[in-house]
């Protein structure tokens, strides 16, 4: 299944949730993150179940700090 991150293509075996696929991306923590797909943002409390589909378009946008 084909996924489209931050306009790269990534391959993945089988259905993923967006909790899933932070966890493959940040093991260590997905803190300071939003996410959109299909140019919806899906909230925190959704990523356990919000399953991503073939050729989704998944933006991740982590918070920055400065001035």
């Amino acid at each position: 299944m084909e996924i489209n991150i931050n306009g790269q293509l990534s391959e993945f075996s089988g259905p993923i949730s967006v909790q899933e696929l932070l966890s493959e991306l940040f093991p260590d923590h997905a803190k300071g993150i939003a996410v959109a797909v299909n140019q919806s943002v899906v909230p925190k409390s959704a990523w356990p179940v919000h399953v991503l589909q073939p050729h989704d378009q998944v933006m991740l946008i982590t918070a920055t700090q400065g001035g």
